[in-house]
This record gives structure tokens, sequence and C-alpha cells, in this order.
């Protein structure tokens, strides 16, 4: 097998092609089963992960770092802008710069959009992007994909509703690209001040992809095979008073579900807020903590792509 990803930065959704990730998918599935049958994976000995966190984070920067110990790696670690020389000014080239020294492979997570293209701009080893602010989270699509394919067999002919804070959400926008690649049809349930900005849609249309807008969340629950919730980002929102405004206009609870499509899967990046009840967490098809977890075999397979140890 050529390693398709050696030596690669992993920045945005849209620089993969189908053979890609199809190709993560499969090296994650070997990874998930050996960990399974309890074997001790060493690809990645020898090698250093840097994870740079200038925002909070629990699953992505938890994961990877665990994704890294799982393949024989080793990690350091920056978890909070406040802990580093970022608060005295630094730029991210110079702290990618000076960590890339320490390390073989960076995550990166940053407020600022773009900051993970200016990480790897400065970076000669590859730099992952772990979410920059409303823009990107690559990674996050990735292990979505890999979870749709093991809840549902695959994305071809599904019919996937985006639901919730699309403006903001870096998920539903990677998602998003993903999903028009594999030709599912993509259902945008959010209310006006939260719909997914007009160049992402143009450009989803301008892959082939069919793209429905549904704000009301029963009616799109009806049509669709999964429902990926998002929660309203309380810190993207430039007041509390327009925040407060939009903040639990949609709640998924088992009335919803009796009343949507059958079979129909669920699915949050989490963290949730309001937006799903905590009654769904005991039907079958709430997927989105079992989603959170295909996160380390997903994690453990990019990070052995782009080193050049798989």
């Amino acid at each position: 097998m050529k390693n398709l990803l050696k030596g690669k930065d992993v920045l945005t959704a849209q620089q993969f092609s189908k053979e890609e990730i199809l190709q993560v998918m499969d090296v994650a599935a070997d990874m998930e089963k050996a960990v399974r049958k309890g074997k001790n994976l060493d690809n990645m000995e020898g090698k250093i992960l840097a994870t740079l966190f200038f925002e909070p984070s629990t699953r992505t920067r938890l994961s990877f770092e665990a994704a890294m110990l799982r393949v024989g790696g080793q990690v350091i670690s920056v978890a909070s802008g406040a802990t580093s020389s970022a608060a005295k000014g630094e730029t991210i080239a110079d702290s990618v710069k000076t960590v890339e020294g320490y390390a073989d492979v960076i995550v990166i997570r940053h407020p600022q959009v773009g900051s993970a293209q200016e990480a790897a701009d400065a970076a000669d080893i590859p730099v992952i992007n772990g979410g920059d602010g409303t823009g990107q989270h690559p990674t996050q699509a990735l292990l979505d994909v890999y979870t749709i394919t093991k809840e549902k067999g695959g994305l071809e002919g599904l019919t996937v509703c985006l639901l919730g804070d699309l403006k903001n959400g870096r998920t539903v926008h990677s998602l998003s690209h993903m999903l028009a690649l594999f030709g599912a049809r993509i259902v945008l349930c959010a209310p006006e001040v939260l719909k997914m900005p007009d160049y992402i849609v143009a450009d989803l249309k301008q892959r082939g992809a069919e793209v429905l807008e549904i704000p009301d969340a029963a009616e799109a629950a009806q049509q669709s095979d999964v429902l990926y919730v998002t929660r309203v980002q309380k810190e993207r929102f430039a007041s509390e008073e327009d925040y407060l405004k939009v903040k639990g206009i949609y709640v998924i609870d088992m009335n919803m579900i009796r009343q949507a499509k059958k079979g129909i899967t669920i699915m949050h990046p989490l963290p949730r807020v309001d937006e799903i009840a905590y009654e769904v967490d005991s039907y079958e098809g709430a997927a989105y903590f079992r989603q959170a977890h295909n996160g380390l075999p997903v994690r453990m397979a990019l990070l052995s792509m782009v080193c050049g140890r798989v």
C-alpha cells in the first residue's frame, strides 16, 4: 500500500480526495481491530507529538494524545495559551518554529481562522489542524465519516441533516465537504442568523451535491438517515443578548425521534449544552459517544500516516 498522506499537513477537509479518505478509514479500522484484540502497536516508537491548544478542548486533545501513546509514541503538550509564550505575544510562526525542534508532528488548535495554515507554512514537519476558530476541523470530519460508515455501512445514498449553529460550526463546515465528495444528500437546518455561510453552500452545489435548506427540525428529521446536531456556540457571539435569542432553539428529544425517519442515527461532535435531551442517550441510534471514541483509531491512523509509519 502506498501511503497517500506521508509527509503531508492536514489542514482542511477540501484537501482530501475520496481515495485518501478511504485509506484513512482502512488504516483506522485495522488499528481499531488490533487494539480491541489487546495488541500493542509500536509503529510510532521514537516519535514525539506536540499538541498546541490555544482554545479549550477535551476530546480532540485527549484523543490525539491517547492515539500517539497507543501507537508507541510520546507526547508533549501546551494545553492553554495562558501557559505558553503566546501570552507574551509570541506569534504562531515563532512558536511552531521552536516546537518543531522538539517534535516530529504538531497538532494545533487556535481561535484564529487560518492559524493552522500559518503554522504549516512555518514548519518543516507535518502540522494537523485541530480546529481553527470558525474555520475548519478536518480530523473531526474524518472521524464523522468513519462513524457514519460504521453506523450505516457507507455514505452513498444517505440523507444527512446538519442542524444547529451552521454559521460558526467548524465541524459541519468540514463534514459538509466530505459528504459532498461521497454523494450524500445534505439537509441544512438552522435559524436564519446561524445559517451555513453562502460560500460553503455554493461550493457544495458546485461539487454536485444536492443541498436542501429546511429550518424546521422535525421536518428535517423526517427526511434524514443521520441527524448531526451541533450546539449554539456561545463563545462566538458578540453579546450575551444575541446568544440568548437562539439558545435552545432546537432540542432533540424522544418525541421528535419517534416522529423522525425510522432508524435515524443521532450524532453530535460534543460538548452538548441543551440541544439533545438526556433521555435520548438510551436510544440505540444515539451514536455521539461512539462517535467521540472513534476519534482514537482515526487519529492513530492519521498520525502514523503523516509520519510515514504505515
